[in-house]
């Protein structure tokens, strides 16, 4: 009789862990999936894509106003970290092959809470919000998303749904790499001379304005029609990445305290050269292999090789007198509230490519993986039909 009091205590329990605080009032939403990794064709528009529910009671319901895309969309969609991904989602192995599909694409959403977990206290129905959802969940191209309150923020007031769906993900992303890894902040920011490689993009275009929000002097790569947009978000400096000897161009400038790479390739045969030694310099890059490993070797020994190839990086480069790190997204809540004081202050502001349709998301898609775009491809009207 103990046993049965208490199966049905932990059954009522976890009932109770996924009921919202109001009834969902549908069952199906439109949204744009996968079922199968591939190129631009495996995009599907499904009208009749399961309704997100809350499983946990620290989560929300968001109704999507506005999503972005972002590279890892782009690689996401070729099956890029497919196998780190499902682990995440599936850590016990349970599921078959092949259970995360349909999935949805889309990491950025700024839009409106619709339903929240019983813990939820910070967030009520009809708040305005904005997030970045890691990849290891269902992502934004629907008509609703569920989130962790831990990564949500309230909206920028000053921001249309269109602007704030423009910086979630590229936010948090140099957000990441600049303060947790790097050490940066407000406080000891002044007068650092920063090297960004990659500077017109979603991070690039962020990591300038943040860093000359905290007083940086900011150098940056791009091509030479660039010059005026990087110089506009407050780049003190910027030098042509398509013109031969690149490197040599910036090693006649004084050394920097900073580099974030966004770019990768033979970037780190020659940049760490450009750190001041013996200074706390830091090079950062956003390219790493961590993914790409774990695909090809499988997790355990995917991860044991990133872990042998940063810590020989790490240790090669400390001999040297600068200092060597991978850096990666981070979703979070606080960090986002940090950034719509910045945004909220004028210091920082969205930079958006093109807008698209909900129903031109295979365009978006296009768009961006033909790559120089100048800031983010926000979709619009998500939910709206096609």
């Amino acid at each position: 009789a103990s046993l049965c009091r208490l199966l049905s205590l932990c059954l009522l329990l976890s009932l109770s862990l996924s009921i919202c605080t109001s009834p969902c009032r549908q069952t199906l939403m439109p949204a744009w999936v996968l079922d199968k990794y591939g190129n631009n064709n495996v995009l599907r528009f499904a009208k009749s894509t399961l309704f997100p529910i809350v499983h946990y009671p620290n989560e929300v319901i968001i109704k999507v106003h506005a999503s972005s895309l972002n590279p890892i969309d782009i690689s996401m969609r070729n099956g890029y970290g497919a196998a780190t991904l499902n682990m995440r989602r599936d850590p016990l192995s349970i599921n078959p092959a092949g259970s995360e599909f349909p999935l949805i694409l889309g990491r950025d959403v700024s839009g409106v809470i619709m339903e929240s977990g019983l813990d939820v206290s910070f967030f009520k129905p009809g708040d305005k919000v904005w997030a970045a959802i890691p990849p290891w969940k269902q992502g934004t191209l629907g008509e609703f998303v569920v989130a962790s309150a831990n990564e949500v923020s309230h909206k920028p007031k000053g921001l249309s749904h269109i602007q704030a769906a423009a910086l979630p993900y590229v936010a948090l992303t140099a957000w990441s790499a600049l303060v947790n890894t790097a050490g940066l902040k407000k406080d000891n920011c002044k007068g650092k001379r920063i090297l960004i490689l990659g500077g017109s993009g979603g991070v690039g275009t962020f990591t300038i304005q943040l860093t000359k929000a905290w007083g940086a002097h900011v150098t940056t790569t791009c091509s030479q029609d660039a010059f005026s947009f990087v110089k506009d978000l407050g780049a003190d400096h910027a030098v042509d990445y398509k013109t031969p000897h690149v490197e040599q161009q910036l090693k006649t400038l004084d050394l920097f305290d900073l580099i974030l790479d966004n770019v990768g390739g033979d970037t780190e045969k020659w940049a760490l050269s450009l750190l001041r030694p013996w200074s706390g310099a830091t090079y950062v890059t956003l390219i790493t292999p961590l993914m790409l490993n774990m695909d090809r070797l499988g997790v355990p020994d995917g991860m044991l090789r990133s872990g042998v190839t940063v810590g020989t990086k790490v240790l090669k480069h400390l001999r040297n007198g600068v200092h060597y790190r991978w850096g990666f997204f981070a979703p979070s809540g606080p960090s986002l509230d940090e950034i719509v004081a910045l945004v909220d202050e004028g210091k920082i502001r969205p930079v958006v490519e093109q807008v698209f349709s909900f129903s031109e998301v295979p365009e978006a898609f296009q768009k961006l993986e033909g790559g120089h775009a100048r800031g983010k491809i926000v979709i619009d009207g998500i939910g709206s039909g096609k």
